[in-house]
């Protein structure tokens, strides 16, 4: 797994594997704060996931896997109350003489960083680096990933002991509040736990479980690639949401065959039955690319063209769509020629392996397993 650290001396922590409390004790004297997330790539059943439109559809389901494309926090306590926000990826920052002023402040341009610093109200000063290695609007969850590390690492710093769901309630509730649109709960799980999962979508509340499929399984079989162009999940995800809230017969049915196909995903995937795979995430796409304007693009549909000639057997567009990332099932054996008709189009192909972590913090917190 790749491995950033902006200081370049941080060891790999244990992994944070549990179900009760994070475990967090506030920060010794001037102890640094790092925390690590990967992003996601879904399989199936994205959108559904956007409470309340599962209730609608009984079973529903997402299937998605951790991938190591790492999103980073690193917090260093600094004497007096100013905060100091830096985004290494992009460039941006705010400064702050104290929290008083941040929480006054009318925009920001690390938004994401101080919303969170917002909701958590550290008294003392810091400064905050994040950096994340999702290209910008890539549609693997990259915001989501970032806002877990960085919940999870100011949760530290204040010394507040949190259950792990609740961290990604706050998350999600916290980048709605960025974002200003509805914001789904599949996203957090594979920055909070790693591995291959299925997010069922049930009355009672969201579930995350585990699928026991070796990773080599899935690295093997798929290919990830950023189209170049980023997208907006929030504004696709929400003229969709709209369709369906208003009775659109169309998006409903369509819907309601993304749940059965995410549903047949599941359990495709859990068995290792990949021609079962391959079918279903082409259905899945030829329904999803239908249910609003732009979900795809020419540039897309180019790059899957391309690499169905040269090994891929099925693609779909990650999250939303628009642009943003594409997954891809592949031939054994495939993947450099796919690679290169990608990179041949104008794609840029990604080091697509599952990340086996999920959250991760150094120091260690508390090692543990999901329960």
């Amino acid at each position: 797994m790749k491995y950033y650290d902006p200081a370049g001396n941080y060891p790999r922590g244990p992994n944070l594997r549990m179900s009760t409390k994070l475990a967090i004790s506030p920060p010794q004297n001037s102890d640094e704060i790092f925390t690590q997330a990967p992003c996601r790539a879904d399989l199936a059943g994205s959108t559904l996931d956007l409470w309340p439109l599962y209730l609608f559809h009984p079973g529903s389901v997402t299937v998605n896997m951790a991938v190591n494309i790492l999103t980073s926090c690193k917090i260093t306590p600094r004497k007096g109350r100013g905060i100091h926000l830096k985004s290494l990826d992009t460039g941006r920052e705010d400064r702050f003489p104290s929290l008083n002023a941040l929480m006054s402040a009318k925009k920001y341009q690390h938004a994401l960083a101080a919303y969170l610093v917002r909701f958590f109200q550290p008294k003392q000063g810091f400064l905050l680096e994040s950096h994340s290695e999702s290209p910008a609007g890539a549609g693997i969850s990259g915001s989501s990933a970032m806002m877990i590390s960085t919940s999870a690492a100011l949760a530290r710093f204040v010394g507040r002991d949190i259950d792990i769901e609740q961290l990604r309630v706050i998350a999600q509730n916290v980048e709605a509040q960025l974002i200003r649109v509805p914001t789904g709960c599949q996203d957090y799980y594979p920055a909070m736990y790693g591995g291959v999962n299925a997010i069922h979508l049930d009355p009672d509340g969201v579930h995350c479980e585990p699928i026991a499929i070796p990773a080599e399984e899935i690295n093997k079989r798929f290919v990830l690639f950023y189209t170049g162009a980023p997208r907006q999940s929030g504004i696709n995800n929400w003229e969709v949401f709209k369709q369906h809230i208003n009775g659109d017969k169309h998006v409903i049915r369509n819907f309601a065959e993304i749940s059965r196909i995410a549903q047949a995903m599941h359990r495709a995937v859990r068995r290792a039955e990949w021609d079962d795979v391959e079918t279903l995430l082409r259905e899945e796409w030829t329904l999803r690319r239908t249910n609003a304007p732009g979900i795809t693009t020419p540039l897309i549909d180019k790059l899957i063209g391309a690499a169905m000639k040269q090994g891929a057997r099925a693609a779909k567009v990650c999250g939303a769509g628009g642009g943003g990332c594409v997954i891809v099932f592949i031939e054994e054996g495939t993947r450099e020629r796919v690679h290169e008709a990608i990179r041949k189009n104008g794609g840029q192909p990604l080091d697509f392996q599952v990340a086996r972590d999920g959250l991760r913090f150094h120091p260690p917190a508390h090692s543990g397993r999901r329960e």
